[in-house]
């Protein structure tokens, strides 16, 4: 049965406000974006109720009007063709978190328009419903009701389960190091009970203070023995003078339910001979078994799992951001490089602490280093550090970074990198690659460029060749 699989929600929300350059829209007119990502939206830009989404993809479509900036290449090579102004937005469409996936269940819009009640400054509002369907996978958390929680470690098919001596295999396997070390014996009585009366049949109530002791226990593990392993004459014979006559009369009518406990020989101790599901073999000794109210807990593996490649940085220190939301990096604290230290792992910390981490152009040269199969260059210096010394300087020290032969090493900011190769990388932004030392024209291309005076795109080779016309005029009047 699927008794630990449960459905889950999650409600997003995109909002179109009113900004300082004009309001923003929520459109199934998205800039750069291809058909394929807008197959699922509708006509007003929200998708379809009944859609299968992924990490990534379009819930939403809305632009915001963005200001005048200095155009890249690309804008200004648009605006030459079609002589007008190309549309100003940005694409701030609300997109599916990474890691999430599921099944749109419901989309709602609000607007001024239909009387909805907004927030001061946004025109429409427009909240998606997701669903999704989670088994109990590994990792995910559970606990019964005595603070015994604990992770899945290992899901098996029911025929490599233990099973009990009349075949019965066990739906969930605990760890007996969670009694001892967490002193809730609460959850040993309940297991007890709970397999005497199980194997009765009934429901037991027990209160917290004047309830079931061990002596009651164990009278009752033993007349359940005695119910499922004797025959009903004996058993009455034996119970009818201890037992309430309607209770009598209830195990009397339904005695077909021994048959499910017919062959397991119920102990006082509450413990039976188990055998290993996947030999079937026993076990070295007997168990505990019995019923436990067993929870799933709302820590699923699938909210918590997070990996990073490369992702954001922190401005100050240039440190990856923390946390699964702000797809950040794991913290290796200062207890972390403690234990690194006493491995002796020195270049295992070094990377971590540099081209891992704020070593800003030491892990651009890595990644290309890793991508193009090269050795790993050397790590430079980390940003952090960097900080440091400008917060020293900011002291009013004049702090300078010797070498052991006392020459001052150069230590250079982010800034300088402005004209190198590695600045584009840096900043993230592949569109502005400098192209200078590449040949376009053997590749068929024309270089063109602008000219601030008519405004126009000039081929460069015509101008160039109307310079050597006049040139070679030139000679000849000589």
């Amino acid at each position: 049965d699927d008794v630990f699989t449960s459905v889950h929600i999650e409600e997003y929300e995109a909002e179109a406000r009113e900004t300082k350059l004009g309001p923003e829209e929520i459109t199934r007119d998205v800039p750069g974006v291809g058909d394929d990502a807008l197959k699922d939206l509708d006509e007003n830009g929200v998708i379809r109720i009944g859609a299968e989404v992924r990490a990534g993809d379009i819930l939403v479509g809305k632009v915001t009007p963005k200001g005048e900036t200095e155009l890249t290449a690309e804008e200004r090579l648009l605006r030459a063709i079609f002589g007008e102004k190309a549309r100003e937005v940005r694409d701030t469409s609300l997109k599916v978190p990474h890691g999430e996936y599921g099944i749109i269940v419901d989309a709602k819009t609000f607007t001024r328009e239909n009387g909805d009640e907004l927030s001061p400054g946004v025109n429409k509002a427009v909240r998606i419903y997701i669903a999704q369907k989670r088994k109990i996978s590994v990792g995910d958390k559970m606990a019964g009701r005595h603070g015994n929680k604990g992770v899945v470690s290992r899901i098996l098919p029911i025929e490599d389960m233990p099973y009990l001596p009349n075949g019965r295999p066990l739906d969930i396997v605990l760890n007996p190091l969670g009694v001892p070390s967490r002193m809730n014996i609460g959850q040993v009585l309940e297991i007890h009970l709970s397999l005497a009366a199980k194997a009765l049949g009934y429901n037991v109530s027990t209160p917290i203070f004047d309830g079931a002791d061990e002596v009651d226990i164990q009278d009752t593990l033993e007349m359940a023995n005695d119910y499922v392993n004797s025959e009903w004459e004996d058993f009455e014979k034996k119970y009818k003078d201890l037992v309430m006559p309607e209770i009598m009369q209830y195990l009397y009518e339904h005695r077909d339910h021994r048959e499910l406990w017919k062959g397991v020989p119920i102990h006082s101790d509450g413990k039976v001979q188990l055998r290993d599901g996947r030999t079937g073999e026993p076990f070295d000794g007997p168990t505990t078994i019995g019923h436990m109210h067993y929870l799933k807990l709302h820590h699923l593996v699938d909210d918590k799992i997070h990996a990073r490649s490369t992702g954001p940085y922190s401005l100050v220190t240039q440190q990856p951001l923390g946390g699964k939301a702000q797809f950040g990096g794991q913290r290796f604290g200062e207890m972390e490089v403690w234990a690194l230290e006493a491995y002796g792992a020195a270049y295992t910390l070094q990377e971590i602490l540099t081209v891992k981490s704020d070593d800003v152009v030491g892990r651009v040269k890595t990644y290309e280093a890793i991508i193009k199969g090269d050795n790993i260059p050397e790590p430079g210096v980390p940003e952090s550090f960097k900080v440091l010394l400008k917060e020293l300087q900011s002291l009013g020290l004049d702090v300078s970074v010797l070498r052991e032969d006392g020459s001052e090493v150069e230590i250079k900011e982010t800034v300088d990198y402005n004209e190198s190769d590695y600045r584009y990388e840096i900043e993230g932004d592949h569109q502005r690659r400098d192209y200078s030392g590449e040949s376009f024209a053997e590749n068929g291309y024309q270089e063109q460029r602008f000219d601030e005076e008519s405004g126009e795109l000039v081929d460069d080779s015509e101008e160039t060749m109307d310079n050597d016309e006049d040139d070679s005029a030139e000679v000849d009047e000589e």
